[in-house]
């Protein structure tokens, strides 16, 4: 079907025309409308996004914290053989800030004996968390989120711009199907007689 629309021309369904139909300016108005939307959506929602995850990743910085923990007993040196690696799963025990003791496993270089200090990164609880990202990994984790977002949510009204869009053509092609049923008799009569 587009095989036979011709050349596009821009801006046409706002040229004044005696062949413009009213669908045509709604159509107009539709793809105006769903641009604005795809633009403002994307860039608000994004916008808003980034800096919703840089203000988390900032407060993980701020909130959490290394605490010396040590290995209660030798990590394991056969796990690692069997697994072809050099870093295994250990228990660890440390002391949060409240006194309270904890307990919890992290990754040491196989066979590391018992009473071996390593470094855990805790919350202001005590819990064992990640290593919190760095402000230029903050940075860039942000910006990424943020774009994916905002292209997320302006692919939204461009959707459904397209689909009113469709339906706009099909209606518009059945009009014209039922245009052609009604007089194609009429000019066929002419052709008869002529």
């Amino acid at each position: 079907m587009a095989a036979f629309r011709g050349r596009t021309v821009w801006l046409w369904r706002w040229r004044r025309n005696p062949l413009r139909r009213p669908s045509d300016v709604l159509e107009a108005w539709v793809v105006l409308a769903a641009g604005i939307l795809c633009v403002l959506c994307g860039v608000l929602t994004g916008l808003v996004a980034a800096q919703s995850v840089e203000t988390g990743l900032a407060r993980e910085r701020a909130e959490w914290h290394p605490v010396r923990a040590s290995l209660p007993g030798d990590a394991p040196a056969a796990a690692a053989k069997a697994a072809g690696s050099d870093r295994v799963w250990a228990k660890v025990r440390w002391t949060a800030a409240d006194g309270t003791g904890h307990l919890g496993e992290v990754r040491v270089a196989a066979g590391t004996p018992a009473g071996t200090a390593v470094t855990v990164w805790t919350d202001g609880a005590g819990r064992m968390v990640t290593r919190p990202a760095t402000e230029s990994q903050a940075r860039l984790r942000s910006s990424l989120i943020g774009a994916l977002v905002g292209l997320s949510a302006a692919s939204v009204p461009v959707v459904c711009g397209r689909l009113v869009a469709v339906r706009l053509e099909r209606r518009r092609m059945r009009h014209w199907d039922e245009a052609w049923r009604r007089f194609d008799p009429l000019w066929g009569r002419g052709r008869q007689t002529g």
